[in-house]
């Protein structure tokens, strides 16, 4: 009676796991395409925000490259790189970057740098920093992010890319110095990629879907 028992609540439990997977997954398949539209939603705005459309004219959402960034911009997949053009020529990039080094864990950035390897400007797309402490990384909280534009790696010397406490040049904020750290981190090392990589990044073929494995 006893092994009847628990039989039968086994049976039941992994019944429930079967049905939870199975609608979880019927979940993603009906709103994956509102997921993506949303997606495309916010990268478009984000695009506009750190480079004027009036600087580029291809269609920059159709004109990109997939790198495997062998953990240079710690991403958890293949970073896309969509490229800006005017008549042909390499205006400037755009890219996600992230960082493990937050103080409530992954950091993701979207950074623009143009073709003359300078920002065009960052911004935080997806953070679990404390509220009123490190969300200020957030430009709705603060313009503490916008302090990047125009900088690069030969207008900025390698050793102040540190918060002040650090011996660096960027203030951080009161109560939390590990968020603008990390930050700082995932920037320069946004930087050091599209310098490494430039010529690959605007040169190679346009395959938003393919894996260049450089």
């Amino acid at each position: 009676m006893l092994f009847r028992s628990i039989y039968k609540s086994t049976f039941e439990l992994g019944a429930f796991a079967l049905l939870s997977i199975g609608l979880i997954a019927l979940f993603h398949w009906m709103t994956k395409d509102k997921i993506e539209a949303e997606m495309q939603a916010k990268l478009a705005r984000t695009l506009g925000e750190l480079v004027s459309p009036s600087e580029y004219d291809n269609d920059v959402y159709h004109d990109c490259i997939v790198f495997d960034s062998k953990g240079l911009l710690h991403a958890s997949e293949p970073t896309r790189f969509y490229r800006m053009t005017k008549n042909n020529k390499p205006v400037a990039a755009i890219f996600t970057v992230t960082t493990p080094k937050g103080y409530n864990g992954d950091i993701q950035l979207i950074m623009g740098i143009y073709a003359n390897q300078k920002i065009a400007g960052v911004r935080t797309i997806q953070h679990n920093e404390t509220p009123g402490l490190g969300d200020k990384i957030d430009l709705e909280k603060s313009n503490w992010i916008t302090q990047f534009t125009g900088l690069s790696l030969d207008n900025t010397p390698e050793d102040q890319w540190k918060v002040k406490k650090d011996g660096g040049q960027f203030d951080a904020f009161t109560g939390a110095t590990i968020t603008p750290r990390a930050v700082l981190n995932a920037i320069k090392n946004g930087l050091e990629f599209f310098k490494q990589h430039q010529n690959e990044l605007f040169n190679k073929p346009n395959k938003c879907g393919a894996i260049d494995e450089h």
